[in-house]
């Protein structure tokens, strides 16, 4: 099979999560490969995932740099969305920011390679919770916006952070955490402050995932096909975004727009 990457497509069944890699125009069932020979060869080809256009290097996960500059998808605001402005008028693109910030967002709670806070569009969970390899996860508040969203996740990181140890993430299952405790104590503590930003508390039960993994690595060593371009080993396990194979672990998402050819 041969074709560009996309990120792993993911499904939440009993918990579990199923996995399909988009390669080209299909997507290839990968559960079904753990514990199997796996082989991917770069053919040396990469292709910005918003254009089309043949590059020498992809920026922000699969763009072209021009498309870096000027997609409202790579701006800043998407990483810290307590800076979005839209309201000034100096979106890049207002149809995609009104498609993907104007809507409903989730603020969570969940353990990845600790506790953390985050937020998502409402249509991504539980998505965003798999994409990011969190075993455990709470939708705590629902807020009308992204820009209210970032707002009131910055008041939970005085007391979470926001980011996830991408190597102790796929090196150990984390300990449990009951998070419908931890949340209702930090909404309390800031619900004066909560107010300004049209929040709905939620009651939601905790989920918990668990990942197709055979066997963690003894140490966690990345792979990519810019120094690798055949990647070749004994697929032990997914989680996140991360394939384990033989000794390594290969990130498909930072991959996306590459072309490879895939074999079993």
């Amino acid at each position: 099979m041969k074709g560009n990457l996309l990120k792993l497509v993911s499904k939440l069944s009993r918990s579990k999560v199923e996995y399909e890699l988009p390669i080209g125009a299909k997507l290839l069932p990968m559960n079904q490969y753990i514990g199997k020979n796996i082989k991917f060869s770069h053919t040396g080809n990469i292709h910005c995932i918003e254009t089309g256009q043949k590059i020498k290097k992809s920026y922000n996960s699969g763009y072209s740099y021009e498309a870096f500059l000027s997609k409202a998808a790579c701006d800043s605001c998407i990483v810290q969305p307590e800076k979005c402005h839209y309201h000034l008028g100096t979106c890049r693109e207002p149809l995609w920011g009104e498609a993907h910030c104007m809507n409903p967002h989730i603020l969570y709670l969940s353990v990845t390679s600790g506790l953390k806070v985050g937020i998502t569009r409402k249509t991504q969970v539980p998505t965003r919770w798999i994409d990011q390899g969190a075993e455990q996860a709470l939708a705590v508040l629902e807020l009308p916006n992204r820009y209210a969203a970032g707002k009131v996740e910055v008041l939970f990181k005085n007391e979470f952070a926001d980011k996830t140890q991408w190597r102790k993430m796929l090196s150990e299952t984390a300990e449990a955490v009951d998070l419908k405790e931890v949340a209702g104590k930090t909404i309390k503590k800031y619900e004066n402050k909560l107010i300004d930003y049209q929040v709905k508390v939620l009651d939601e039960k905790q989920v918990k995932i668990k990942f197709p993994i055979e066997q963690y690595p003894e140490k966690i060593k990345s792979i990519g096909f810019d120094k690798v371009p055949e990647i070749q080993g004994i697929l032990h396990g997914i989680k996140g975004q991360y394939l384990y194979i033989g000794d390594f672990v290969l990130n498909i998402r930072k991959h996306q727009g590459y072309e490879v050819e895939f074999s079993s």
